[in-house]
């Protein structure tokens, strides 16, 4: 099946960041994200979810472990499980990235 941002499961979260569930499976997830400038996420582990955060547009900083890393557009990340991590646009334009998680990371997140 065919999935976009058109068609895809849309959700909100913290300051007007924005979500698409384009592959919902429970061993396996794959979301497009789009973080306004200014905006982060909260700080927070996945007891089983590996993770990969891929770059569409913009600049993110992603706090891994108590490392900050800068990643540009065409670049990616793992968090391994059980790792803390903050992802943080501080740019001016809006960041737009894909982030691949399996398992899923749903009722797997644990606030730091």
């Amino acid at each position: 099946m065919v999935t976009s941002k058109a068609t895809a499961e849309h959700y909100e979260w913290g300051a007007k960041c924005e979500g698409w569930r384009l592959l919902n499976r429970s061993d396996v997830s794959v979301i497009q994200e789009c973080m306004p400038p200014g905006t982060q996420e909260s700080r927070h582990y996945h007891a089983k979810a590996r993770q990969f955060f891929f770059i569409l547009k913009g600049t993110a900083t992603m706090e891994r472990d108590g490392e900050s890393h800068s990643l540009g557009e065409r670049q990616g990340i793992e968090i391994p499980p059980g790792i803390p991590h903050q992802i943080f646009n501080r740019s001016t334009i809006d960041l737009e990235f894909l982030v691949i998680s399996s398992p899923t990371t749903i009722g797997d997140r644990v606030a730091t």
